[in-house]
């Protein structure tokens, strides 16, 4: 298991954007699972739709909250995770193939029911229906992708993640499907929900994704520095599960951010080094 400290805080805010070269399509989404709509937003890399690619597949990333990953006009706060930006460099430096990321628009006000899958006292909403997540995610999105791209087969081709409540749906729904996700990213995630249960569904694990990454901020509730370590505490814990299942250094990436708050802008920062470490070559 690798865990890193680094800075600057998240006051520094990630690079400027390079010039745009892939392709980001719009899709409308009913889902009957859920029962509502919402968007789901899917970035082809350069060069897909050359001549000579027609024939290929690429492996894809599914992430949660996808109207915050490629466009401030619809980011939380106006910060996005410059997801396209950061996949297009890595792509043109050659530390990653090309991949096709595909964000999971949140459903507003229906987020933390759809993103939390056990009971809690923490939180106003009860009814809560993320136990459905998984099925949402397999019978619904994943094959709507594949019909309509060129998407590769197998866990070693596709990845899961998301921050906050979305990293922790993107961990039970991990927990859930063993053996179908490759590359996991769990970011800030929400640990605490129902009595921390998710670590002990995980400590319960045999089947891991092959690289998990994991980032945290010191600085997650702000100046709370009794709650901060609280937040702190229950990510070790589970990368301790994570390397006693099995997980060494190059399977498992713990980024733990001096200074970095519960933000979009240490997400984003973060992300080329999560994108980098998950399906680096």
């Amino acid at each position: 298991m690798a865990e890193t400290i680094q800075g600057p805080t998240d006051a520094q805010a990630p690079p400027s954007p390079a010039r745009p070269l892939g392709e980001l399509k719009l899709h409308p989404f009913k889902s009957t699972v859920f029962g509502n709509k919402r968007m789901l937003r899917v970035w082809l890399p350069p060069g897909y739709g050359d001549r000579l690619s027609r024939k290929r597949l690429y492996p894809v990333l599914y992430l949660n909250d996808g109207q915050n990953l490629f466009d401030p006009a619809t980011a939380f706060g106006g910060v996005e995770w410059q997801v396209d930006e950061t996949a297009q460099r890595l792509i043109q430096e050659r530390r990653i193939e090309p991949l096709i990321i595909v964000g999971i628009d949140n459903a507003q006000e229906n987020r933390i029911r759809e993103y939390v899958p056990y009971r809690s006292q923490d939180l106003s909403v009860r009814a809560v229906v993320g136990k459905r997540y998984p099925e949402f995610l397999f019978n619904e999105v994943i094959p709507y992708i594949h019909k309509r791209y060129r998407v590769a087969s197998g866990p070693e081709n596709t990845g899961l993640g998301g921050s906050s409540l979305g990293g922790l749906i993107a961990l039970y729904t991990a927990i859930m499907r063993p053996k179908h996700f490759g590359r996991l990213l769990v970011e800030s995630p929400s640990l605490f929900i129902g009595d921390r249960k998710i670590l002990r569904d995980s400590a319960r694990v045999k089947n891991w994704p092959e690289r998990i990454f994991l980032g945290v901020g010191t600085r997650e509730l702000g100046d709370d520095a009794v709650k901060n370590q609280k937040v702190l505490d229950d990510v070790r814990a589970l990368a301790e599960i994570l390397r006693k299942a099995g997980l060494s250094g190059d399977r498992l990436e713990v980024d733990i951010d001096e200074g970095a708050t519960h933000s979009e802008w240490a997400w984003a920062r973060r992300f080329p080094d999560a994108l980098a470490f998950l399906f680096g070559k």
